[in-house]
């Protein structure tokens, strides 16, 4: 524990219960403390850094106002959740944040009571509170409050709509809280954040209405039902006088704000004010994403999570990469610009990761050909199926966990009707740091199965380069490329761009006394142990599969034929993935080899380095090594 004076207050906080202890005159200077702790912190060990700035003085009146853990705070994604881990006892730990056996990247309920629900994808907060309203009232705990917190760029996200339509027509007492700072990981997009920089409404009026109504109440002249009918009328008298409508309102959603964000003392007065109010109700609060840090402020998108730093100049401290081959991202990006430049018909789409994807490079080359469509990964793939429809060829860059998010979508709309779509599924694999919610593991389980789809993931940045140019090549039809987060292998990664034959793979290398089948830049790996295997007298032939749909039926007869030992190895959960395909290959053609299949087991992976993770789940070169050795 921290005992300097620069944090007086807050080194006597172990928990809100010494928070709300405290006099309101003193959380100014808690809030001042706990920002400062947070740069402390994130200077040397990295993480979320601009969005968790941007909410503390919303997290202090949170705890100070509501009887924390037992009223819920459902956080909606979890970006800007430090203050909130710091003031809940884990303080002490938070050095650990993101490291291997450390605290979670995001608010998880197996860490502590205070995180209420799994945080890591958006818009998620709004069902999730409404759910545990529906409890409470079920179980005849009418003092339990729940508070949802959702930002800005989240409530672009059809589940939060899908929330909220709920939340207007079933009884509940939820307090929704818009944390609104313009911005998501880029700058937020779409007609909400225009909607939302400009709606106005009178806290002095709020509060006079309040306490009318309550005397209403208690005078027996104002019933529920009697409540709804002159809430529906103010609502439209208030639009018309203010010629604006609002939307919160017009779903019977009380709404309060906008008010500034970073003014503890009078967001802790209105929760209090609002807190005990009956029905739905909306805070809207305006936020500086980064308040506190001026580098933050000024350049929120590099500030969501910009490594290690020095406080006191603000110098991202920079690893040097020269020499280094280049970020599987960075290809992508560079290639869908050249390829765009010779196809007229391309077209990029993101669900607001244009930075971390590199859509930005075709951004900023030819605006008019890619499009952020905010958080609503379901929207970008059938967005980018009416595009194809009409002729064109969108490029849709989804992270893999994301892309979870839009099963149904890539079905219904894109597959069944065999629609020219490439799907870049970035960040495939184990990823790291962010753990469980991010690890994009389940893509080849979950779309293998799927009719018309071809699904690859490249070697290196060759074959991705390849890859991609074959996808945007005529009537190829639904085409997934998965890839993963990080660097490749190749210092010099431009090549000529020439079409990979749909559903062939490629033998890397000879051997004779068992085979490897490797699927991706796990292949790497593989070769390194497979090189450390030969040196002790093993021959392995080496194959990389290429294609997980469709099979390259020709290359696996020849491997059921000429070996009797096979070992599998994929960045992927294992169940339903690369190694089941295989099996069932080797099964339904008659061929009984030994077969041992490497990858991700089934359980969700905690948070640490790649190396860290790659190692506990026996997929790093050493244990491929001992495999190897082990089954001659």
């Amino acid at each position: 524990m921290k005992n300097n004076q620069t944090y007086g207050l807050l080194n006597g906080i172990n928990s809100p219960g010494d928070l709300r202890k405290l006099n309101a005159d003193m959380l100014p200077e808690v809030c001042k403390e706990l920002r400062q702790d947070i740069i402390d912190e994130l200077s040397c060990n990295p993480g979320h850094f601009a969005a968790s700035l941007g909410v503390v003085e919303l997290t202090v009146a949170l705890h100070y106002v509501f009887n924390t853990p037992y009223d819920r705070i459902v956080w909606d994604v979890g970006h800007q959740a430090y203050g909130h881990k710091i003031l809940t006892g884990r303080r002490s730990q938070f050095s650990t944040n993101r490291k291997f056996k450390g605290i979670r990247p995001f608010p998880s309920p197996d860490e502590s009571e205070y995180d209420t629900f799994t945080c890591g994808h958006a818009s998620n907060s709004i069902s999730a509170a409404l759910g545990m309203c529906v409890a409470a009232r079920r179980k005849g705990e009418k003092e339990r409050h729940v508070v949802a917190v959702i930002g800005d760029g989240s409530m672009t996200g059809g589940l939060a709509f899908e929330g909220l339509n709920n939340a207007s027509s079933t009884p509940n007492n939820l307090l929704i809280v818009l944390n609104d700072n313009d911005m998501a990981i880029d700058r937020t997009v779409g007609g909400m954040k225009g909607y939302l920089l400009n709606l106005t409404t009178s806290n002095r009026y709020n509060r006079i209405r309040h306490k009318l109504s309550r005397a209403l109440f208690h005078w027996g002249i104002l019933n529920e039902s009697r409540r709804k009918s002159i809430i529906r009328f103010n609502n439209s008298l208030k639009s018309m006088l203010a010629q604006q409508q609002n939307i919160f309102e017009g779903m019977n959603i009380r709404y309060f704000g906008p008010i500034d964000g970073h003014d503890v003392k009078n967001i802790a007065r209105v929760l209090k004010d609002i807190k005990d109010m009956e029905g739905p109700k909306i805070l809207h609060l305006h936020t500086i994403k980064g308040k506190g840090f001026a580098p933050a402020e000024k350049s929120a998108t590099v500030w969501h999570a910009p490594g290690m730093f020095d406080k006191e100049t603000g110098k991202r401290i920079l690893t040097n990469t020269d020499g280094l081959p280049p970020l599987f991202q960075e290809v992508f990006g560079h290639t869908l610009v050249e390829l765009a430049k010779k196809n007229s018909k391309i077209m990029g789409v993101t669900p607001a990761m244009p930075s971390g994807c590199s859509m930005n490079i075709l951004m900023k080359e030819m605006p008019d050909r890619a499009f952020d469509v905010g958080i609503a990964e379901g929207h970008a793939v059938t967005f980018s199926g009416g595009m194809a429809k009409d002729g064109l060829l969108p490029f849709c860059n989804i992270y893999s966990t994301f892309m979870q998010r839009a099963y149904d979508n890539i079905i219904h709309d894109v597959a069944i009707q065999k629609l020219n779509v490439v799907f870049c599924l970035d960040r495939a694999g184990l990823v790291g740091e962010d753990g469980p919610t991010h690890h994009g593991v389940f893509d080849m389980a979950y779309l293998h199965c799927i009719p018309n789809l071809t699904i690859a993931s490249p070697y290196n940045e060759h074959e991705l380069r390849r890859l991609m140019y074959t996808a945007q090549l005529p009537n190829k039809g639904p085409f997934v490329i998965r890839y993963p987060r990080g660097r490749g292998s190749l210092v010099n990664w431009e090549c000529p761009l020439e079409e990979i034959t749909v559903g062939k793979g490629r033998k890397l290398k000879d051997g004779k006394d068992m085979a490897v089948i490797s699927i991706g830049p796990i292949g790497n790996i593989a070769a390194k142990a497979i090189a450390r295997a030969e040196a002790n007298g093993l021959s392995i032939a080496h194959y990389d599969l290429r294609f997980l749909k469709p099979l390259d039926k020709e290359m696996l007869n020849e491997v059921g034929q000429r070996f009797s030992k096979i070992i599998t190895v994929e960045d992927g959960i294992i169940d339903g993935g690369m190694g089941s395909c295989i099996l069932e290959f080797m099964s339904e053609n008659d061929y009984h080899p030994q077969i041992k299949r490497i990858g991700v087991p089934n359980i969700f992976v905690e948070h640490g380095t790649i190396q860290e993770l790659y190692k506990l789940c026996g997929m790093d070169e050493e244990n491929i090594y001992n495999i190897l050795i082990s089954n001659q």
